[in-house]
């Protein structure tokens, strides 16, 4: 049976990308249905790095307050060496970083963003939230488009707004570029009790040990209560095309050349479930007549700039406005916000990469990585400049 309403705008995907678009199009007074292929909303994930350009969204928004009491606002930012356990550099983010960018760096559990989302999400009358409803196909009509979902449903909007993530049903039905690349990159990840903790250095920083196809990264997280830890590295098994690549097996290896400070650390991640990186090369165009994407589905990144969920929500309140300013030319909307977020989420896409690039470099790279970065102050932040400027909305 079809669900029409010529005013709505159906969203697929409810995770922080969907949400984030549904409660940015209900804040201006648009009607949103949600459709998650899950059978409930939830966060897969751990930690968050949100720098002051999605603290200034998330205001806009009106959830910065309630992800604020589960944050924790690191003091400094500090690369380490992982080999020799020394520090690179660092970046202050206290009252001159603040000053300069007007909102915070704050790190944050996953779930406590998705969750602010999802409460304000339930609180407006205009989002009606779906469960188990997977994108099948869709058609766009010029004057609306028809959804259909995988249990045979059927609704009917104005707009369609494609958030489903990384491996996007909707991407191949509006693009068919095929699957993203894989980077070869493998994440294991872990959070434990404060008090489980031995090595209290960096209690109050967001640090990150940079070696040679490696890194790792520690935060606290859940308003200072536990640690999070991130190990990553640069799998040579997928390197040399060889089946079952990123297994804990290969962790440990590509980890033995590193510090004892850093090995230690190493028992805090789990080692039953790891994550393997994906991205895709930027594309000037993701909009087909009244339907779009946003987020991962439509600019998937590394995670070396932090910023996947912060350009999905930058996304998210763009889109809204250009909706709101176009009226009734939703496709004009479409290209509109498209357009302004393309060279944004290009930049991050491509400069992810140079960073990953930057933290696991090998001899002589690595030997000037180190030499040139120890010659920055903590008040340094030219290489971000551009990204914690907030957007204009």
């Amino acid at each position: 049976m079809k669900k029409s309403n010529s005013q709505e705008i159906l969203v697929v995907g409810g995770g922080i990308g969907g949400l984030s678009a549904a409660l940015a199009l209900a804040l201006r007074g648009m009607r949103v249905r949600v459709l998650e292929k899950a059978s409930e909303f939830g966060e897969i994930g751990y930690g968050l790095q949100m720098g002051p350009n999605a603290y200034h969204v998330m205001r806009l928004l009106g959830i910065a307050e309630q992800v604020e009491a589960q944050s924790v606002h690191p003091r400094e930012l500090i690369l380490m060496d992982a080999l020799t356990d020394r520090e690179i550099t660092r970046i202050a983010t206290g009252t001159a970083f603040q000053a300069r960018y007007k909102f915070p760096y704050i790190v944050v559990h996953r779930r406590d963003v998705h969750g602010a989302l999802l409460e304000a999400c339930r609180s407006r009358e205009e989002i009606v939230l779906m469960t188990s409803k997977a994108l099948e196909r869709f058609t766009d009509h010029g004057d609306r488009v028809t959804l259909t979902c995988e249990d045979g449903s059927e609704y009917e909007a104005r707009a369609l707004i494609c958030a489903d993530g990384l491996h996007s049903r909707a991407r191949e039905l509006v693009l068919g570029d095929g699957p993203p690349r894989i980077a070869g990159h493998v994440v294991y990840r872990g959070v434990v009790p404060i008090d489980e903790v031995k090595d209290r250095r960096f209690f109050d920083s967001m640090v990150i040990w940079c070696g040679p196809g490696l890194h790792f990264v520690q935060y606290r997280l859940r308003g200072g209560t536990v640690m999070n830890y991130v190990a990553t590295f640069v799998s040579e098994r997928f390197g040399r095309g060889l089946p079952d690549f990123g297994g804990p097996e290969e962790l440990v290896a590509a980890f033995d050349q590193t510090s004892p400070a850093v090995r230690g650390m190493l028992g805090h991640v789990g080692k039953d479930k790891n994550w393997i990186l994906y991205d895709r090369d930027p594309v000037p165009n993701w909009t087909r007549g009244n339907v779009t994407l946003l987020g991962d589905a439509a600019h998937p990144t590394l995670q070396y700039l932090a910023q996947g969920a912060c350009m999905a929500i930058e996304d998210a309140v763009v889109l809204a406005a250009k909706l709101e300013q176009a009226g009734a030319d939703v496709n004009a909307a479409l290209l509109a916000y498209q357009s302004e977020r393309y060279l944004r989420t290009a930049r991050v896409q491509i400069t992810s990469r140079i960073f990953g690039e930057i933290m696991h470099a090998r001899g002589g790279a690595r030997d000037l990585r180190n030499h040139l970065m120890a010659q920055r102050t903590p008040d340094t932040t030219w290489e971000i400049d551009w990204l914690y400027r907030s957007i204009q909305v």
